[in-house]
């Protein structure tokens, strides 16, 4: 592993990451899981739109796609620049689908299949994981992009689920389709994944079975005594339950086992592994935890927040260094962030400024009117086992006295122990005299210390390491916590 190397955790459009920051063939293994709303119904997904729309960005768990003026700019960069393969398809596809929302996920899909295949080493590999929704047409442009003939396999991921539809059979698959960059070179060790031999197999092999070819006697066939090469069929793991432990809230989470599977047998330890739309993090975690080096990206200060903690709470000590790349550093980045209406930028803000308190956002505040509480703090004082909660309210805007009165208010019926407002611009006398009438809180098992009732933190004072106070008497449970694991594991030894 190269001793200058730091992994890395981006913010923005996946897009421009890779083309301003991410080396040609600099990359081992590639995994995205690109969000789609599989969720609407095919009819929806195939409707012509009328008038303009939305720029076809994703924020937070919102991921449908629309066609907008950012789509048609995206059609003729690919179909004008882009691999010659990749832009003859993407007319056919233009002329077949139309102007609607499987074609602008595709144009976007199209633009970054490129470049991923560009900082792609002629080594590795690429997983992409889908859903029979769009796989079809995906597996055409993986094909256009990387080439028929380096594709591998389509894997299939066969899982339970609850549910039967009355007019058709149920769907318990996702797809995962497996390109190389040049096959033939790209790396493969079945081994750390292989799995036990059916029953029968093992019984039936148990007794003498000859290997007669052509007249050629090759010897006595025998089992692998390491297991089952892996097929194109994975069957033996299931999605993470919706009670589980591991769940921490992401609508899209995979379990780690599945990307264990992935990255255990396509990589080595030191390779680097890229996940461009690494959600929660799995992909990240489990390259950390084999020993991988890696780099996640992301578009929101959501995602970010959740694989920060994610790491921390998983590795704890054992986490290796990694720097987070976009999120403001000071002051004036925090302010253009607040003003960015391009990528949604209210709710950047938002989330990015709930992140450094480790708050969890109140609710999906994409749309709708403000309700007053932006995020919460879940904390304990005493042994009960039930959780006190901060409510935090953030403004990028100016201030004053009356919102302090209104997040009070908020307190009151929300039963808050504490309440917790951030704001970029300073607060006047008035606001803090108003919060200071707050009183303060004085749990019982801390006799000698008493906290501000309600707290006012300026960006600025949390960029220079300041923090809400409040009792700590147990790890603060604000986010799901990942499963504690003990240290950084080899491939081997990872899968159980």
């Amino acid at each position: 592993m190269a001793d200058d190397w730091q992994n890395k955790l981006y913010f923005g459009d996946n897009l421009d990451i890779l083309r301003e920051h991410i080396a040609d063939e600099s990359v081992d293994l590639i995994y995205l899981d690109p969000p789609f709303n599989s969720n609407a119904t095919y009819n929806v997904l195939f409707r012509e739109r009328s008038g303009e729309e939305s720029a076809a960005q994703i924020t937070a768990f919102d991921d449908t796609w629309r066609w907008s003026m950012e789509s048609e700019f995206a059609y003729q960069d690919v179909v004008s620049n882009g691999p010659q393969r990749l832009g003859r398809l993407l007319a056919a596809m233009r002329e077949f689908l139309g102007q609607n929302d499987m074609m602008a996920y595709l144009t976007m899909m199209a633009q970054r299949l490129a470049e991923l295949h560009r900082v792609l080493k002629p080594t590795g590999s690429i997983y992409l994981h889908c859903d029979p929704t769009a796989s079809h047409y995906l597996k055409l442009m993986m094909d256009a992009v990387f080439g028929y003939d380096n594709f591998l396999n389509e894997i299939v991921w066969y899982y339970r689920g609850a549910g039967v539809p009355k007019k058709s059979r149920a769907k318990r698959h996702d797809v995962i389709l497996n390109y190389a960059k040049k096959n033939g070179e790209q790396f493969f060790n079945p081994d750390p994944i292989r799995q036990p031999y059916a029953e029968a197999t093992t019984e039936r092999f148990s007794h003498y079975i000859g290997n007669v070819r052509a007249g050629q006697d090759y010897g006595e066939q025998k089992l692998n005594p390491k297991g089952k090469h892996p097929d194109d069929v994975i069957t033996h793991i299931q999605p993470i339950a919706p009670s589980a432990r591991a769940r921490l809230g992401y609508p899209t989470q995979k379990p780690e086992e599945l990307l264990a599977n992935i990255i255990a047998a396509s990589s080595n330890e030191g390779d680097v592994v890229l996940d461009p739309f690494c959600g929660c993090g799995t992909a990240v975690a489990v390259a950390e935890r084999l020993k991988r080096r890696w780099i996640g990206i992301d578009i929101t200060h959501l995602a970010i927040s959740l694989v920060r903690h994610r790491l921390r709470d998983t590795f704890g000590e054992d986490l290796l260094p990694y720097e987070v790349v976009g999120a403001p550093q000071d002051l004036a980045s925090a302010e253009a962030l607040a003003v960015d209406s391009e990528n949604d930028g209210r709710y950047q803000f938002e989330w990015w400024a709930l992140g450094l308190v480790d708050a969890r956002p109140a609710g999906d505040r994409k749309k709708g009117a403000d309700a007053g509480i932006d995020g919460y703090i879940n904390f304990f004082d005493d042994n009960s086992g039930k959780p006190k909660r901060i409510i935090v309210q953030v403004k990028s805007g100016n201030v004053q006295r009356n919102q302090i009165a209104t997040l009070k208010g908020d307190m009151e019926r929300e039963k808050a122990a504490i309440g917790l407002f951030i704001t970029l611009k300073p607060p006047t006398r008035p606001m803090a005299q108003e919060a200071a009438s707050a009183g303060v809180y004085a749990p019982e098992h801390y006799p000698d210390r008493q906290f501000p009732r309600l707290q006012i933190l300026t960006i600025d004072d949390l960029l220079s390491g300041a923090q809400a106070d409040y009792p700590r008497l147990a790890p603060q449970a604000t986010f799901r916590r990942a499963p504690r694991r003990r240290g950084r594991q080899g491939a081997q030894g990872s899968l159980g």
